[in-house]
């Protein structure tokens, strides 16, 4: 047999050998499959992240403004900004530093017209303009007006910026914003300091 023959003969043979081996089929199969898996891993972990964050600045929200609707004629300014620490204990395990609040007392006249009669903001927020309407954007809810006229609303706001866990999705920080209105659970005015009432 000439030695080219034999080479063909070897070579075939271990084509053969090469088609029928079924040994690193796992390996391959999952050498492809394993950045797709671990892509749905971290942006799972990254969304789960997300939505915790997103549950704890609406909790904040409620708190704040269902403590002040609780108040009979009066917040202090060191209730209110008791207040504001409680809830700032919500966001944790996450940092706090960008965790930014309001509340405002807003009366809703008889035609629906909105007037800000006080406005509180801490860790940066910003306080609402007293005497003015309550702005149109974040406004406040129509079905919210229509049960408040002639009376007040507390309307309470978070706001966080979120900085993403990994960076591999998020990649820049974005706002969180939660807004929550309350009817004062007294009839009349809540004042803060009774200065907004004199």
């Amino acid at each position: 047999m000439s030695p080219l023959r034999a080479a063909l003969r070897g070579l075939k043979s271990k084509a053969k050998r090469f088609a029928k081996a079924r040994e690193g089929v796992a390996a391959v199969e999952f050498a492809l499959v394993m950045p797709l898996m671990l892509t749905l891993y971290l942006g799972s972990t990254e969304l789960t992240q997300l939505i915790n964050v997103d549950e704890r600045i609406t909790n904040i929200a409620g708190t704040v403004g269902d403590l002040v609707a609780r108040s009979d004629g009066q917040v202090t300014a060191s209730d209110l900004t008791d207040y504001f620490q409680a809830a700032q204990a919500i966001i944790a395990p996450f940092s706090g530093t960008s965790l930014k609040q309001v509340v405002s007392l807003v009366y809703v006249n008889s035609s629906g017209v909105t007037t800000v009669k006080w406005s509180q903001a801490y860790n940066g927020g910003t306080a609402r303009t007293v005497g003015q309407p309550y702005p149109s954007s974040p406004g406040i809810a129509t079905s919210m007006i229509a049960i408040s006229k002639s009376n007040y609303v507390i309307v309470s706001e978070a706001s966080y910026s979120y900085q993403p866990l990994l960076g591999l999705f998020f990649r820049s920080p974005f706002t969180l914003y939660h807004q929550n209105y309350y009817l004062p659970r007294y009839p009349g005015i809540i004042c803060y300091n009774t200065s907004t009432c004199s």
